[in-house]
């Protein structure tokens, strides 16, 4: 008994010391990362605005989320980016945010479609049923699009260019399992009005 039990307290002891090392090599990796995207983006002008985070805990951020995983080792986040030109800063932040809620989208289509082709890999879904599923998903941009709501806001930054417009270039980040509940009723509501029913295959792809 005392035998086991000290096998026990070592296996827990290597286990927290490999996760120290993870956690470390990951902090190190951020860190140089940051670092380097942060010289990039000021080398070619870009700035942050007064009150908002400096660019580097910004970025820093940006990447730490980038390596977030729920509990079945899925993403925890989708990200979305764009750059929009405007006369003032609040114009092209506006149309930054808009674009890239819609390159979100497109990204939200991107991880649907690949959910789709693993369950069919796994012959849990008919080829035939995963057409349909995934044609329904790809014409559904603009909804899933107009859908998402409450995204964090993980960079913003601004530059003025030669013509003396502003520049601002966003990414934002939106929870993977909002994002697959948006998909759930769209897709669904999308099949309905063609008459057909793939209710439990489609919460089969998602997870639900």
């Amino acid at each position: 008994m005392h035998m086991k039990k000290m096998l026990i307290l070592a296996m827990t002891f290597v286990m927290s010391c490999s996760s120290v090392m993870a956690q470390t090599e990951l902090n190190s990796r951020v860190d140089k990362t940051t670092m380097k995207e942060a010289k990039r983006l000021r080398k070619e002008g870009w700035d942050v605005k007064p009150g908002l985070l400096p660019l580097e805990k910004q970025l820093e951020k940006s990447f730490i989320m980038q390596y977030e995983y729920d509990e079945d080792m899925n993403p925890l986040y989708i990200f979305g980016s764009a750059m929009a030109v405007g006369a003032n800063y609040d114009a092209a932040k506006t149309a930054a945010m808009s674009l890239a809620i819609t390159d979100l989208a497109g990204h939200i289509q991107t991880d649907v479609t690949a959910l789709v082709e693993n369950t069919v890999a796994n012959k849990e879904l008919s080829a035939g049923d995963a057409t349909s599923i995934t044609e329904t998903v790809m014409t559904s941009q603009s909804l899933i699009s107009q859908s998402i709501s409450r995204v964090i806001t993980v960079v913003e930054c601004y530059r003025i260019n030669e013509k003396n417009n502003n520049e601002v270039q966003v990414r934002v980040a939106y929870k993977s399992e909002m994002a697959r509940a948006i998909v759930r009723r769209v897709v669904r509501q999308q099949l309905e009005e063609q008459g057909i029913d793939l209710h439990e295959q489609l919460d089969k792809v998602l997870g639900f």
